[in-house]
């Protein structure tokens, strides 16, 4: 994953419940480039990895800047950065990746962004600006006092491309999704991220008013597979080396293989990231991510073993 060391040189509490953090590299050199969009994978602790976006301005060198929302129902990543990770620290990263880039040429990007799902948003409006190009930005959240960089968002020259919608607030500047995409345009891309039930209410309401999914990208902050009690059991084989592994209900590819001594790279493991996506040479699989997109998943040639499972008795796997 090109893992690299860096520095911790701030941390700041940008709203209730979260906190950003600028990072560095250790001899003051410029950091790998990034794109808006872009997320790094952070190791929080031994085998603890998550993905956190980019949210600073891409053409910035000296330093990455990520905000982590500390959960309620956290699993390590986000109380971990919360509670540990203090200024001067050295952490290890990934180079950064993206699969949330914006559409090169695009008319208009029409930005949308709910709760922590602004953090890859901002860093598009900043690179939008940058580079002239016409789009809006509606950040959505629960409460006000929770939502972060709304100060640096009134001071950006772009403030008033900017609009900020606070369920806690007065009616008049509560989000309209109707509103905001009645009239889908040729050229106009739509970018969301945030919780999934924000990013579904989006989608579906796009898709109502006549969207193509072509100008529809997302990225989910959160995973939305659930192990289901009529979940079966089902046999992958490894193509490299003809071994065949029984996966029972209750435990997931991953933690099988691993368990096997497989090695397969895995972050989330809640579908989001894509870091364990998987070639399936034979068989079908039952796709329970939120990183592959429909048409991805509608050729059946690769999924995610950290928690999609099969539809058939058997898949084979490119391992």
């Amino acid at each position: 994953m090109n893992a690299m060391q860096v520095i911790v040189r701030s941390r700041r509490a940008e709203a209730e419940g979260i906190c950003s953090f600028e990072l560095v590299h250790p001899e003051g050199q410029a950091l790998p480039a990034f794109t808006a969009g872009a997320h790094i994978d952070v190791h929080v602790a031994p085998g603890l990895v998550r993905q956190y976006s980019l949210c600073n301005h891409p053409a910035t060198v000296d330093h990455y800047r990520i905000a982590v929302l500390r959960e309620a129902a956290s699993r390590g990543g986000s109380a971990g950065m919360h509670e540990q990770v203090q200024v001067g620290q050295a952490l290890t990263i990934s180079a950064p990746r993206n699969h949330f880039g914006l559409v090169p040429g695009a008319r208009r990007s029409l930005l949308l962004a709910g709760g922590i799902g602004i953090t890859p948003l901002w860093a598009m409006a900043q690179a939008l600006h940058s580079a002239g190009e016409s789009f809006d930005l509606h950040y959505c959240g629960r409460a006000a006092a929770r939502m972060a960089f709304v100060h640096d968002m009134a001071q950006a020259p772009f403030a008033a491309q900017v609009q900020v919608h606070a369920d806690d607030g007065p009616e008049a500047q509560r989000f309209d999704a109707d509103a905001v995409l009645a009239h889908p345009e040729a050229g106009t891309h739509l970018y969301v991220c945030g919780p999934a039930g924000f990013m579904n209410h989006v989608l579906d309401t796009a898709r109502r008013h006549g969207w193509p999914e072509a100008q529809l990208h997302r990225e989910f902050f959160a995973g939305t597979a659930t192990a289901l009690a009529s979940d079966g059991s089902f046999g992958v084989r490894l193509a490299n080396s003809g071994q065949t592994f029984q996966i029972p209900a209750g435990k997931s590819v991953i933690e099988v293989l691993v368990a096997e001594g497989i090695d397969v790279p895995y972050s989330c493991e809640s579908g989001v990231c894509g870091t364990c996506l998987t070639r399936v040479l034979e068989g079908v699989p039952e796709h329970r991510d939120t990183f592959l997109t429909e048409a991805e998943r509608a050729a059946n040639d690769q999924f995610t073993p950290c928690c999609s499972r099969a539809l058939t008795p058997l898949l084979v796997l490119e391992l």
